[in-house]
């Protein structure tokens, strides 16, 4: 186990002027501590969990424990005949592996999550592979999430209402009144779509945008905050999980969408009187992605973090003293570490979702 190391680069100034302070907040990211290799090194035990993806579908097993969803499997319309080459200029690209015809009801639903009742209209579910971009091997540890038409649909429509000079060359895919099941449309279309992503990570405005985020984790996020209201954090956790690393790939390590999420995924795995199996791998990541956190709003959840994680390496014995001397710095300049709200409490706060914990 790697000791934490505490956010020492997160200074009293700037969680002064996160609770109300005038003291200026810099940027101050570590050039010795590259994102890469401290989100590997943390992820090394939590990789081992997951199955591979690859570019079948027959690879996708019915029960992925990666994205903590079940797949109900329809008739397979299209699949991808061969991987494909990600932009030169991005980080990440989308890949659509295959698409099949779903009943309603029938679709993706939360492990322990009743289903709609079967017997209703068909629809085209593609399921879309998000992949680092590295020239020298293919991303390991893809990661897929599943959208239809309509999530493609709305986010088309909500980036060309805002930013309409930025969709004039996107080829759109139109709605049809027949042929929807077709091998040839669902085809055309998973090639459209996936130019389409690809060509919003590469803006980035579009990229940055509150509907881009949405498409990428609205569902799983409402999916994860039912779970979490009913006390099931264990059937959340992989929700959560999947989406992280959806997250991860497409966005700077310190950025908002991606602590906020990493927050979320440890208030998940502590919060049940015994810690989730993984909570120690993904507190410390957290108190190692908030060495460069200089975003005040977030800084409210660096006290409620370190307080989760005080009571969790009690919980498994571990030493505490790094934790307690932060707690201890803090309070001493004034700063409340005590009383306050629970991380979950200080997430709904910041950015409410379906959970009310």
């Amino acid at each position: 186990m790697h000791p934490a190391v505490v956010g020492h680069r997160v200074t009293i100034d700037t969680l002064n002027a996160a609770t109300g302070g005038s003291d200026p907040v810099e940027n101050d990211p570590d050039p010795d501590s590259p994102v890469e290799e401290a989100f590997e090194e943390s992820m090394l035990s939590i990789d081992k969990r997951f199955a591979t993806l690859t570019t079948t579908a027959a690879t996708v097993p019915p029960n992925s424990f990666a994205s903590g969803l079940r797949r109900h499997h329809g008739q397979d319309i299209w699949r991808r005949p061969s991987s494909r080459a990600g932009p030169s200029d991005a980080a990440a690209y989308f890949e659509i592996l295959f698409a099949r015809i779903l009943l309603s009801g029938d679709g993706l639903v939360a492990e322990g999550c009743a289903a709609s009742s079967p017997g209703g209209k068909r629809y085209v579910v593609y399921d879309v592979s998000v992949r680092k971009n590295n020239d020298s091997a293919s991303d390991p540890h893809p990661t897929t999430i599943e959208r239809r038409y309509t999530h493609f649909l709305k986010l088309y429509e909500s980036l060309r209402k805002e930013s309409p000079q930025l969709l004039q060359s996107v080829n759109f895919p139109k709605k049809v009144l027949m042929g929807n099941f077709s091998q040839e449309l669902a085809g055309e279309r998973s090639m459209a779509f996936e130019s389409f992503l690809d060509y919003i990570i590469t803006v980035p405005s579009l990229r940055d945008s509150e509907h881009f985020l949405e498409f990428l984790q609205a569902d799983e996020l409402r999916r994860a905050g039912q779970l979490v209201d009913e006390r099931r954090y264990e059937l959340a956790v992989p929700i959560l999980e999947n989406i992280f690393r959806v997250l991860n790939k497409i966005f700077l390590d310190k950025s908002k969408w991606v602590l906020l999420l990493l927050c979320r995924l440890v208030a998940a795995c502590t919060t049940s009187p015994i810690p989730h199996p993984q909570a120690e791998q993904w507190a410390e990541l957290a108190l190692r992605r908030y060495e460069h956190v200089c975003d005040t709003e977030l800084l409210v959840l660096y006290i409620p973090l370190l307080q989760t994680c005080l009571h969790l390496w009690w919980q498994r014995g571990r030493d505490r003293s790094l934790l307690e001397q932060r707690l201890d710095e803090m309070g001493k300049k004034g700063i409340k570490v005590k009383g306050g709200p629970t991380l979950a409490q200080a997430i709904h706060a910041l950015d409410p979702r379906s959970e009310t914990t």
